[in-house]
């Protein structure tokens, strides 16, 4: 019997403790899933998935504030269908679970995998748990049919230790293969994350995939370390993307692929093609322009693209209070600046 989306909260602390530490559900894998062996890292169809532009899912909500299933809908189509996107990936930050409850992130998840439908990979994203309550949500991800997990530990303030975090993405990562995201890393310092990265390239298997939120010297070094055993992503930005590609790149959160789908294609084919004059153009003339006007936007860049959503016609520009959504006039400037920039009709 599957587990319901409220099991993963329900759960004994000694099931939950027992799963943590390995004692139950060791060999609790999907098919194919025991195939990464020490020294063997990622299976190339999770490179090729993972590889190229790929979009996270923006909740979307109405005026209301409940989520806006509908919309979620067409924008996980978009996606597939128009942006032809080879994964389709929740995050905690994109996905704004800082404002969904632990229900409600069950209830995301579920809905966007069986939504998805094998027509693409999916990854599902964590909130900031502790080791067991993200030990049952790996298993309640699995049997929804979610394809990776995007495992993001709680660090408060600076509690876990290098050794804790490898037992902790051994734990998670038993159920479903895990990918990485350095975000929590930025206050740690690049030393303290290269260790881990390190040690849980020897340790922990199961782990196939980086998503990297600190950038610069930090994720040149990790993709020394990791190249050829992760799938290594840049958090978002080409231009972030760029500064990896020489030293082991594969694919990038893609923001344009969410609504505009031909740049983001446009930078990559130059990439494929080792053309950086015209992958640079790209971000000159659309990523860059783009990106600083939308994190000028009041409400930041997440107001801003749930705007451009509702410009498209993908969804409405609401979010949950205390999080500001755009007004009318704050609406009419954005479809002014994206007007001036080609990207809206």
């Amino acid at each position: 019997m599957k587990p319901s989306r409220r099991e993963f909260l329900k759960s004994s602390t000694f099931v939950l403790g027992a799963a943590a530490t390995g004692l139950i559900g060791a060999r609790d894998v999907r098919a194919g899933d025991d195939k990464p062996k020490p020294g063997g890292g990622c299976p190339p169809e999770v490179r090729a998935a993972l590889g190229g532009p790929w979009p996270t899912v923006r909740t979307p909500f109405t005026q209301s504030g409940g989520i806006d299933y509908a919309s979620l809908h067409k924008m996980i189509d978009f996606m597939i269908e128009e942006g032809k996107a080879k994964a389709v990936v929740l995050t905690w930050g994109d996905s704004l679970f800082s404002i969904l409850t632990d229900d409600e992130i069950a209830q995301l998840t579920k809905t966007v995998t069986r939504h998805v439908n094998k027509r693409a990979y999916v990854v599902a994203a964590t909130d900031t748990w502790w080791t067991g309550k993200s030990v049952e949500f790996a298993k309640y991800c699995r049997e929804q049919g979610a394809d990776m997990l995007m495992a993001l530990p709680p660090d408060w303030p600076h509690s876990t230790t290098v050794d804790s975090l490898v037992s902790y993405y051994q734990a998670v990562s038993q159920h479903l293969p895990v990918m990485m995201v350095t975000n929590y890393l930025n206050a740690r310092g690049a030393a303290f994350g290269l260790e881990l990265i390190g040690r849980l390239l020897q340790e922990a298997p199961r782990v196939l995939a980086l998503k990297d939120d600190v950038c610069g010297e930090f994720v040149r070094k990790a993709c020394l370390l990791a190249q050829g055993r992760w799938a290594m992503a840049a958090g978002g930005q080409k231009q972030n993307h760029m500064n990896m590609v020489p030293y082991g790149a594969d694919g990038y959160l893609s923001t344009f692929i969410t609504f505009k789908p031909e740049i983001a294609w446009r930078y990559w084919r130059a990439i494929k093609a080792q053309d950086l004059t015209a992958a640079a153009a790209v971000i000159r003339d659309y990523d860059m322009p783009f990106f600083d006007h939308a994190v000028k936007t009041e409400g930041s860049f997440d107001a801003a693209m749930h705007g451009v959503y509702e410009l498209y016609g993908l969804a409405k520009r609401w979010r949950r209070s205390p999080y500001h959504s755009l007004s009318d006039e704050q609406m009419e400037r954005l479809a002014e600046f994206l007007k001036s920039k080609k990207l809206l009709s």
